[in-house]
């Protein structure tokens, strides 16, 4: 099993970015995905939830309104888009399932600073 993230990067407040996570090595459409993060110091927390195909979505309260989850099935890809950031957002950023079950991957930084 592996989670491959990137799109992470150094972005001014109000900025956006696209997060991709390429996942292999297990049935992808069994498994709700999700988004993790964990800031420096803090523990690592769960940031958005997709079900299998979509139909139901998650978010933490603070990324309401901000944050978009979506998922390829056809690509084991699942996807953040992060627009309107704020310094809060800074961390590092992991896919997993929403259990989560597998061993994490690299994670890709996203700094939100002026």
């Amino acid at each position: 099993v592996q989670f491959v993230e990137s799109g992470g990067g150094l972005v001014q407040p109000g900025g956006s970015l696209r997060l991709s996570c390429v996942a292999s090595g297990f049935t992808f459409t069994s498994y709700r995905m999700s988004w993790y993060r964990q800031a420096p110091g803090k523990g690592r927390e769960l940031v958005a939830t997709i079900t299998r195909y979509g139909v139901d979505i998650d978010y933490l309260d603070s990324v309401k309104g901000r944050f978009t989850i979506s998922r390829a099935n056809a690509k084991n890809t699942v996807y953040l888009q992060a627009n309107s950031l704020k310094p809060e957002d800074t961390a590092v950023y992991y896919c997993n399932t929403d259990s989560p079950t597998f061993p994490w991957g690299q994670g890709t930084q996203v700094t939100v600073s002026s």
